[in-house]
C-alpha cells in the first residue's frame, strides 16, 4: 500500500557501461532504493526497465507518486570520443577560411552579412543547389552556417528551405538557432555537432520512452544540460550537443552538495572513463565561453571537464615492449565474463581478447556480417583465430570488432584493473578464478609473479588517473597541459619532480574506492567518498532537476 500525501522523484543516469537508478523521497531527500544495471547500448531501454523494475518492486511507492524523472548521460560525450553518429554536411556561407569538423562533406557558399546585417554578397543560388545534388545521397544531416547570421539568418534560412526542397526529410541545424553569439566557426561546430549527436539522443530518448512508457511516466522527464539546468526531453533530441558533459554535471553537483568541501575535485570513476570536474565556493565550474568538445571549439555552455579513457573494465595488454599498458578500450573483464571460455586464448596482441555473441541477437544481423558469422558458426574466437579464418586486414577488423563490442553486439571479454582487484582480494563482485588464470597467463609473459603483475596493472591505472588531474588542472592554470609543463615527467633522468594537491578529491561511481585512495596518494591529498557515492550521478540529476 504506498504511503499518502508523499511525492516522489527518480534519478537516472545512463553512461557507457552502467545505468544507475535511483528512488528518492522528495521531501526529505531520503534515498529509498538504488540500483546499478548494465548499460544495454543494443536496446538501452533493458537496463533502464531493469533499474526501474527493481527500485519500484517492493511496492511501497506506486507509478501516480513519481513528481518527477530526472536523466543525466554520457552517451553525447562518449559518442563524440568514439566518433560515432549521423554523416553530416556542413554549407558555410560567406568569407571564412576553411576549418576541420567531423564531417562527412563540406561546401563554401558566396553570401553572408557583415556586423550591420547588410549583405555582403548575393547568396550563390546555382552553387547552393549543385551542393545540396551532391550532398544528399552522402549524408544524413545538414548543418549550415553564414557569416553574422546571428544579426541577420536570411541566409541561413533559404539554405534550409533548398535542403527541405532538394533532399526532404533530412535534419537541418542553422547555427543562428543555436547559438546567438560571434563566430563563425564556433557556430558551425556546434551545429555541425548537434546534426551528428540527433540520432544518439533519438536512439537513447527512444529507449527511455519504452522503459518509462510502461509506468505511464514520460511526460515528467527532465533532461540535465552540460550546464547543470534542466530541458524537456523534445528540447533535448534538437539541442543533443547541450547534454554533453551532463553527467559530469550531475556528478559535480552531487559532489559539491553532499560535501563539507568547497573547492575539491570531483572524480568521477566508471567502467569506460574518469571524468574530472572542480568545484570552487561549493559550485562547479562552467565554462561560459563555450565549450570544447572533442577537438573542437563550440558555444555549448557545459560544466569545465576533462575525460580520460581509463576505468575499472579497461582492457590491459602487454605492449609492443612486454610493458602494462591500461586503456583506452573497454573489455568486459574475465571475472564477470561467465560464459567466455576463459582463460586458454589469452596472450597479447590480437590474442588479448575473446569476442563472444550477444546472446539472443537476431539471424539477419549475423548474417549480414562475416565477422558475426564467423563467431557463430565457431563459437566465442580471438581476434587472432578470426583474422586468419577470414583473411582480414588487421586494422579493418579490429576497428570493426571495436564498433561491434561498443554497440554489445558482440561481448569482448579481456583483463581489465577489476580483474586485478579480484585476484588481490580488494574486490569481490564476480569469479575471481579466471581473473586468476589470466594474470597467471600474463605475468609469466613479463617473468614476475601474478600478484606483482596486478600490482602494475593498479599502478598503471592510477597514474593515468594521476596525470589525467594533472593535467586538467595544469590546463587551468597554464593552459598548456601536462605535456606543455612537464612532458615525460616521470622518466626525466636529471629532476625528480612529484605533485602535491592541495585539494581532496571526492570519488564517485563503481569503481572510484578502489582507485582513488592510490591516486589521491600519489598526488599527497585525500579521497572522500559521499554515502551514495555509487549513484551519484543520478542523484545530481534530481538534484539539478530541483533546482530547474
Amino acid at each position: 500500500m504506498t504511503e499518502k500525501n508523499k511525492k516522489y522523484g527518480i534519478g537516472i543516469d545512463t553512461g557507457g557501461t552502467y545505468t544507475d537508478v535511483v528512488l528518492v523521497d522528495l521531501k526529505d531527500n531520503r534515498v529509498m532504493a538504488a540500483a546499478k544495471k548494465s548499460t544495454t547500448h543494443h536496446n538501452l531501454s533493458i537496463g533502464i526497465s531493469a533499474g526501474l523494475q527493481e527500485i519500484l518492486s517492493d511496492g511501497k511507492v506506486g507509478a501516480t507518486e513519481i513528481e518527477t524523472i530526472a536523466v543525466s548521460t554520457t552517451l553525447a560525450t562518449n559518442a563524440v570520443v568514439e566518433g560515432k553518429g549521423a554523416k553530416v554536411g556542413l554549407l558555410v556561407v560567406g568569407g571564412v577560411k576553411s576549418f576541420v569538423l567531423p564531417i562527412a562533406l563540406i561546401r563554401y557558399l558566396h553570401g553572408g552579412h557583415n556586423h550591420l546585417g547588410e549583405e555582403d554578397h548575393p547568396l550563390d543560388m546555382e552553387d547552393l543547389i549543385d551542393h545540396i545534388g551532391d550532398f544528399k545521397d552522402h549524408v544524413q544531416a545538414y548543418a549550415v552556417s553564414a557569416a553574422m547570421s546571428i544579426i541577420n539568418p536570411v541566409h541561413e534560412k533559404v539554405v534550409k528551405k533548398a535542403i527541405d526542397l532538394i533532399d526532404p526529410g533530412k535534419p537541418v541545424f542553422c547555427s543562428h538557432k543555436i547559438s546567438d553569439r560571434p563566430g563563425v566557426r564556433e557556430r558551425a561546430a556546434t551545429a555541425v555537432l548537434n546534426a551528428r549527436l540527433m540520432p544518439v539522443m533519438v536512439d537513447f530518448f527512444a529507449g527511455m520512452r519504452i522503459a518509462l512508457g510502461k509506468l505511464d511516466l514520460t511526460d515528467k522527464v527532465v533532461i540535465v544540460k552540460g550546464d547543470a539546468t534542466p530541458m524537456k526531453m523534445e528540447e533535448a533530441v534538437k539541442n543533443a550537443a547541450a547534454t554533453f558533459a551532463s553527467g559530469p554535471a550531475a556528478t559535480a553537483l552531487y559532489g559539491a552538495t553532499c560535501s563539507n568541501e568547497k573547492d575539491a575535485l570531483i572524480v568521477d570513476v566508471g567502467g569506460t572513463t574518469t571524468d574530472i570536474t572542480m568545484i570552487h565556493q561549493g559550485k562547479p565550474r562552467i565554462d561560459q565561453d563555450g565549450s570544447m568538445i572533442g577537438e573542437w571549439q563550440t558555444h555549448v555552455d557545459a560544466v569545465e571537464m576533462f575525460t580520460s579513457g581509463i576505468g575499472g573494465d579497461s582492457h590491459v595488454v602487454l605492449n609492443n615492449i612486454g610493458q602494462v599498458s591500461v586503456g583506452p578500450g573497454r573489455v568486459v573483464p574475465l571475472a564477470l565474463s561467465q560464459d567466455t571460455p576463459v582463460p586458454d586464448w589469452l596472450g597479447s596482441g590480437l590474442r588479448s581478447q575473446c569476442v563472444s555473441l550477444l546472446p539472443g541477437l537476431d539471424v539477419e544481423i549475423i548474417q549480414s556480417d562475416p565477422v558475426l558469422q564467423y563467431v557463430a558458426d565457431n563459437g566465442p574466437s580471438t581476434p587472432a583465430e578470426i583474422k586468419e579464418g577470414l583473411n582480414i586486414a588487421e586494422i579493418s577488423l579490429m576497428k570493426q570488432i571495436d564498433d561491434l563490442v561498443r554497440t554489445q553486439t558482440v561481448i569482448g571479454a579481456g583483463f581489465t584493473p577489476t580483474d586485478a582487484l579480484h585476484v588481490l582480494g580488494r574486490l569481490d563482485i564476480g569469479d575471481p578464478e579466471p581473473a586468476r588464470k589470466g594474470a597467471a597467463i600474463l605475468a609469466a609473459e613479463m617473468k614476475i609473479t601474478a600478484e606483482e603483475f596486478c600490482l602494475r596493472v593498479l599502478n598503471a591505472t592510477e597514474e593515468k588517473i594521476v596525470d589525467s588531474i594533472l593535467d586538467y588542472i595544469l590546463k587551468i592554470e597554464t593552459s598548456k597541459g601536462l605535456e606543455g609543463v612537464f612532458p615525460d615527467y616521470r622518466n626525466n633522468k636529471v629532476v625528480g619532480i612529484s605533485f602535491s594537491l592541495k585539494i581532496p578529491l571526492i570519488g564517485i561511481g563503481a569503481a572510484a574506492h578502489c582507485l582513488l585512495p592510490g591516486v589521491a596518494e600519489k598526488l599527497q591529498t585525500e579521497a572522500v567518498f559521499p554515502e551514495y557515492y555509487e549513484v551519484g550521478n543520478a542523484l545530481g540529476a534530481l538534484l539539478i532537476a530541483a533546482e530547474g
